[in-house]
């Protein structure tokens, strides 16, 4: 019985000993574990922050994106408006010169031979116009020596076309192509009165 007590004890104490290292180590293993586990929270914290960041960064990027095609889109739907309300006006505008002739329009005619000849640096030219105009060119050119009128007649609403005798020059002083000339300065200016550039 003494063997078997002394078993006992030795059994008993391996046992404790045991116990103590396996408890031990279980406790430097949990302490272990603890400081990984601290370091990475700390570690997935960051990451965390990076991806919050960048997702914040991303959605002001594409809210950006978002806003900006919206007010590129109202933009050019603005333009698109003036555009047709211009073009309105010019039909209108140009519906109502066709149909008049008054007692100015012999002044515009000679005003338009005027300035004409001034651009080509020369009266000796042959004038074009329009059939209704014939007579009102044919009257002002008596003041323009050199100057004479083409029997072919040109399709316009009003106004001459200028060129020089030795047809190395032209001068298009229509109605139609001053209004061609006018158009873009006036878009221009319609647009900016409304705030949206051209």
């Amino acid at each position: 019985m003494v063997s078997d007590s002394r078993l006992e004890a030795t059994v008993d104490k391996i046992l404790n000993k045991t116990e103590d290292e396996i408890l031990s180590s279980l406790k430097s293993s949990y302490e272990e574990s603890l400081q990984t586990l601290s370091k990475s929270q700390n570690s997935l914290e960051q990451e965390y922050d990076r991806i919050i960041d960048e997702g914040r960064k991303e959605a002001e990027k594409i809210h950006k994106q978002i806003v900006g095609s919206a007010d590129l889109e109202s933009r050019n739907k603005q333009l698109l408006l003036v555009e047709k309300a211009i073009d309105d006006v010019f039909e209108k505008a140009l519906a109502k010169i066709a149909k008049e002739r008054n007692s100015d329009y012999s002044n515009l005619i000679k005003s338009l031979i005027e300035d004409a000849t001034k651009t080509l640096g020369t009266t000796d030219v042959v004038v074009y116009t329009n059939s209704q105009d014939k007579d009102a060119v044919q009257s002002a050119l008596s003041n323009f020596s050199g100057a004479e009128l083409a029997s072919d007649t040109i399709e316009c609403l009003g106004g001459i076309k200028v060129k020089s005798k030795d047809g190395s020059m032209t001068f298009d002083n229509t109605i139609d192509a001053r209004f061609d000339r006018m158009k873009p300065l006036i878009r221009k200016e319609i647009a900016s009165k409304f705030g949206i550039g051209s």
